[in-house]
């Protein structure tokens, strides 16, 4: 029992290697770019062996763009508890910060997952749209509460706001660089100039 319990934790930790590394090259190369003969290097091992933990490149991505999903719920979870009592702004200024906590404090997965999915095959987005629709239906529905509490002008599409403040927290990925900006302040002007524009 204690030798397949062992085994079974090598495994697991082989499994994570190889996810890590890849969350990484698909983040530097995309998902076109990156190839499994690559990812085997850097983790030392044969191409073939790789097939032992995943089924395929696609079986790959699809994980590590679960695990993406899934640092992002727990961050809009201790978000959302933290500032549950909290002024409308301020609490959509912890889910701000608490989403880009998700993209650069928390390892490639979720990075990897806003430069990958669009150019990613059918049969991984089958999978994923589900997941990354559920994280988004959250956002909308704290949006939701605070213009039917009058905070949100009644006017305002949600679903397009929504889209402005993800395109704008996602897209600094590609430019925003933690070792020579600030994340707090940075979370700070992306709520400032979302808020001016919805608030009633």
């Amino acid at each position: 029992m204690a030798q397949s319990t062992a085994n079974s934790v090598l495994v697991e930790s082989g499994r994570d290697r190889i996810l890590d590394e890849a969350a990484a090259l698909f983040l530097r190369h995309g998902y076109e770019g990156a190839s499994l003969r690559q990812l085997a290097e850097t983790v030392g091992m044969k191409a073939g062996s790789l097939y032992y933990h995943f089924a395929s490149k696609d079986d790959l991505l699809t994980e590590i763009l679960r695990r993406g999903i899934d640092v992002m719920q727990t961050a809009f979870n201790e978000a959302e508890e933290a500032s549950a009592e909290a002024r409308p702004v301020a609490r959509v200024g912890a889910h701000v910060r608490a989403h880009l906590s998700a993209l650069f404090e928390n390892g490639p997965y979720t990075a990897a997952h806003v430069m990958t999915f669009r150019t990613a095959p059918e049969t991984v987005r089958e999978v994923v749209v589900p997941l990354r629709d559920a994280y988004e239906a959250r956002w909308t529905d704290i949006l939701r509460l605070l213009q039917a509490d009058g905070v949100i002008k009644p006017t305002v599409d949600l679903n397009v706001i929504r889209l402005v403040l993800f395109g704008a927290m996602n897209a600094s990925v590609e430019w925003f660089e933690t070792d020579r900006g600030n994340l707090d302040r940075f979370a700070e002007a992306i709520t400032d100039q979302f808020w001016h524009g919805v608030a009633a």
